[in-house]
């Protein structure tokens, strides 16, 4: 059977069109989960997650049957020839759950990402252009993302995680149109975006000297006043640095803000809040740096140091790369995975091992915590505390850190919004405690370490678990070998078996017994298995020391 032509649009109200016609979608809980699909845009979603979507925290018993229900409701919608149990052309079972055949000419938020990207690469050499492609972008935009379903849904199904994609395009064509000199043609593009960012203090900056530069003075600087008497009111918190620099160079030369500026530093981002952030990857698209701002942004570097001697793995680090685009692409979702397994198992070192392959990947920064959830009980480190030094790491000004935990982890997803990070949560004690820390846009890898399953993640988040086992006997014979030499491991290969056996496998006991080997290059390996072998020092007593 032939394959007709669908497209699909999650940009504004969640809609169907078959070949020119309008589909129904039908009852409000289809349409949400289309519209869950279609901002996972091609990628697959599991039942857990479209339960989670579809009834919060109490769905009913018969949630994964319903779940069955409405995805062959929505495959007969878009394909109603369909003979029973056909896996037809557009929704598609997967492995790892359900997931729609899109592309850009079906999907668009596909074109919408498209566009922004060559638009970044085309802004150093041509602003024009990419003014041209983001303003082509930003006309997909309808409304917000699945205006059509309830606030909450649209957060639980991470809808309005793409409204903040939008806001960072409009951001980018206004340092766009600024380096071009000419800003009068992205002023309605602003004007709309400001209300949906009424604290985006970088938004609400390039509109002040956006204005200005169209001629507009009494406009940006209205614009302006009300922007601090909001912020005033509704954070207790007065205009930060980005803003007031916008702000002084109205003030002080009007015409200043109509000139190009060369990009020497790495701009500010975007995103629902107040804080200095870049828009747009430093690695192509360098932000206009506005006049007296006098300052040039983080970009932590706070992973751990690799392990020199790492050995093995090499199955799963192959696993945990192919959870990034090939030829490395731009990433259209935040991606999460959950590496899991007993003490002393690894855990730690294959996720930086993992982490320094993939930095260069992640441009804007890398940030790293250690969550203590393995210490003893009532010292695990607070997820407040966490979020906050991440707001320090990105330059946050303590004064301008607002109050209460859920504020801060929405200042902090804005400031990752539109940017490329790798985040590195190491000792997880739950999900409950890895939740605030997890980006919530696109671009974003987030890496988290546990001796829990963290099912919780894998529910509602969609992470992608790697529970990680113990060393087999090649791998264990290669870690002794890396640590102490090849020679003096083949001299006595009955010795190292026995020390990989009575250890079981874990790198942790392992690198402690090829540690004390090391310090007394004479003592044989088989004189460590034998007093191992006796004191029956096994693998657990020296984890649970760990």
């Amino acid at each position: 059977m032939a394959r007709e032509s669908v497209r699909f649009s999650v940009l504004g109200p969640i809609r169907v069109w078959r070949a020119g016609r309008e589909l129904a979608l039908g009852r409000p809980q289809q349409r949400v989960l289309l519209g869950l699909l279609l901002a996972r845009a091609g990628r697959p979603v599991g039942v857990s997650r479209i339960v989670d979507v579809l009834w919060g925290e109490d769905p009913p018993d018969s949630a994964v049957n319903a779940v069955r229900r409405h995805i062959g409701i929505l495959r007969r919608t878009l394909e109603p020839g369909l003979p029973v149990r056909a896996p037809g052309h557009w929704l598609l079972r997967d492995p790892a759950g359900y997931r729609l055949a899109v592309d850009a000419d079906s999907l668009d938020l596909i074109r919408f990402r498209r566009l922004r990207e060559r638009a970044r690469e085309a802004a150093d050499r041509s602003p024009g252009q990419a003014v041209e492609r983001l303003t082509e972008a930003l006309a997909l935009w309808k409304g917000p993302a699945g205006s059509c379903v309830s606030a909450e849904i649209r957060a639980r199904a991470s809808l309005d995680a793409l409204d903040r994609e939008r806001l960072a395009a409009v951001t980018e064509l206004a340092d766009a149109a600024l380096r071009t000199g000419v800003t009068a043609p992205v002023l309605d593009e602003l004007r709309k975006a400001a209300p949906a960012g009424p604290l985006d203090e970088p938004l609400l900056a390039r509109l002040v000297l956006a204005l200005a530069a169209a001629g507009q003075r009494a406009e940006a600087l209205e614009t302006y006043g009300a922007a601090r008497a909001r912020l005033a009111e509704e954070l207790g918190l007065a205009p930060g640095r980005e803003l007031t620099a916008a702000h002084a160079a109205v003030l002080r030369e009007p015409a200043a803000a109509t000139r190009p500026a060369p990009a020497t530093r790495p701009g500010p981002g975007t995103g629902p809040g107040a804080a200095p952030a870049r828009a747009a990857e430093a690695r192509h698209h360098p932000a206009v740096p506005h006049p007296g701002a006098g300052y040039i942004e983080p970009r932590p570097a706070q992973l751990p140091q690799d392990l020199p001697a790492f050995s093995g793995r090499r199955d799963e680090l192959a696993r945990l790369s192919a959870l990034l685009p090939d030829a490395g692409g731009p990433l259209d979702e935040a991606v999460i995975t959950a590496i899991g397994g007993v003490a002393g198992v690894g855990k730690t070192t294959l996720a930086v091992r993992w982490a320094h392959q993939v930095a260069d990947r992640f441009p804007d920064g890398q940030l790293y915590v250690d969550l203590r959830g393995s210490a003893p009980a009532g010292t695990a480190l607070d997820p407040a505390e966490a979020v906050r030094g991440f707001l320090c790491a990105l330059g946050v000004p303590r004064q301008r850190v607002p109050c209460g935990t859920a504020a801060q982890a929405a200042l902090y997803r804005s400031l990752l919004a539109g940017r490329r990070f790798l985040v590195l949560l190491d000792d997880a004690l739950d999900a409950r405690q890895v939740r605030p820390l997890l980006p919530g846009a696109p671009g974003c890898l987030a890496i988290v370490t546990s001796r829990g399953p963290l099912t919780g993640l894998v529910a509602a988040q969609g992470a992608r678990p790697l529970n990680l086992g113990r060393l087999d006997a090649r791998e264990g014979r290669e870690l002794l070998a890396v640590r102490l030499g090849a020679d003096r491991v083949a001299a006595e290969p009955g010795a190292v078996d026995e020390l990989v056996e009575l250890y079981s496998g874990l790198p942790l006991a392992l690198s402690r017994v090829a540690a004390r080997l090391a310090a007394h290059p004479g003592f044989r390996l088989s004189a460590l298995a034998a007093e191992a072998r006796d004191t029956r020092d096994r693998p657990d007593a020296v984890a649970s020391r760990s």
